[in-house]
């Protein structure tokens, strides 16, 4: 049975552009049926237009806190009774009411490689610490900032004459790779979490992620 997906976005959508692709190819077995951004102006929507995805905008500047913001998407994500809740650059952080209501079925995507770098500014940082490395990683939503349980990570190098802007773009490559991967496992029926911690094919994964004993 093909999963119904919804996703949250609040940029460009590159990610959200490359699970588009995924689903239109039948990669994966899914169909998103809604892009929920909270800026109005973002190219995030003209891809899901063009795609013929119903999208909605939820400004969260016309809410007073963040959980009534949160139940306002809440509300028009279970308008369409999603099998999974996927964060393609939605730069907000989640209330924990919003969180519980779809434990297990919200993965998201963060330009580190968790547990280091939570929050913002990942690329800067991790060439400002000496990095030799950087990437990328999926993991289940938790109440924890970027904390939940790892499915899978990318790794990119950081050589010594790099700018931001060129770890940016390797990063951001493999992110295409490895994002619409998770969800096909996820469409699939091969990949769920319980008791915290994230399984594949009833195995669980290494804290590290998928492939990283």
């Amino acid at each position: 049975m093909i999963k119904k997906i919804v996703v949250l976005v609040s940029g460009s959508g590159s990610n959200l552009q490359a699970i588009i692709d995924a689903c239109h190819t039948k990669q994966i077995n899914g169909q998103i049926v809604a892009v929920i951004s909270n800026k109005a102006d973002v190219y995030a929507l003209e891809r899901a237009k063009q795609a013929h995805i119903a999208t909605h905008v939820i400004n969260h500047q016309d809410y007073s806190s963040r959980e009534a913001f949160d139940q306002m998407v809440a509300k028009q994500i279970d308008h369409y009774q999603p099998d999974l809740i996927v964060l393609a650059g939605y730069m907000r952080i989640l209330s924990a009411d919003f969180v519980q209501r779809y434990i297990g079925k919200m993965l998201n995507i963060h330009p580190s490689l968790l547990p280091k770098y939570p929050g913002l500014h990942t690329h800067r940082r991790a060439i400002e610490a000496g990095d030799g490395d950087h990437g990328t990683t999926v993991h289940f939503v938790t109440e924890e900032l970027d904390g939940g349980p790892i499915v899978l990570q990318a790794k990119v190098p950081i050589f010594s004459n790099d700018e931001e802007s060129d770890v940016i773009e390797r990063v951001i490559a493999q992110e295409h790779q490895i994002y619409p991967l998770v969800i096909k496992w996820f469409c699939d029926n091969r990949l769920e979490m319980r008791d915290g911690k994230a399984y594949l094919d009833h195995k669980p994964i290494p804290d590290s992620g998928y492939g990283n004993d």
